[in-house]
């Protein structure tokens, strides 16, 4: 199954604002314990001008996204596919009222025989976020692994 877009093109682009009640719910739902993602104060005293996002805060683009056209895109069958992989590279903190857009793009769209038998397709996307400077903070890599039927 070959790629619908062509290799290294953008796949889509998304915007979204990191929020600090977003930030809050975040941190509680991936039992953050630091005080710095939800006390102003704490954050203050740790160096940041703003309440900062947990790590991996940018996976909330998710719902920003539409999942639809991705997937059709890639030409993958959903109902076989599993996240093999996610890195963040961090060029500086996320901090609430960043205003954040990422590019995201094929990198790598291999195929190769799985341990079990079948081939297995590895699709992998990198989306650099960019604040509204323009500048790099976070570049995000993911690997999709679509099993062979």
């Amino acid at each position: 199954m070959g790629l619908a877009v062509p290799e290294h093109d953008v796949l889509d682009v998304v915007s979204f604002d990191v929020e600090t009640g977003k930030i809050r719910e975040f941190a509680r739902a991936t039992h953050a314990e630091d005080a710095v993602h939800v006390d102003p104060a704490a954050a203050a005293a740790a160096g940041f001008e703003h309440i900062p996002a947990t790590p991996t805060h940018v996976v909330v683009a998710g719902h920003h996204r539409n999942q639809t056209e991705f997937v059709a895109a890639l030409g993958l069958a959903i109902d076989r596919v599993v996240v093999g992989s996610v890195e963040w590279e961090f060029r500086r903190p996320l901090l609430a009222g960043d205003h954040l857009t990422g590019a995201r793009r094929i990198v790598d769209d291999t195929t190769r025989e799985g341990k079990r038998g079948g081939t297995m397709r590895l699709v992998t996307l990198e989306t650099t976020w960019v604040d509204a400077s323009g500048e790099p903070a976070v570049v995000q890599r993911e690997v999709l692994i679509e099993r062979g039927a």
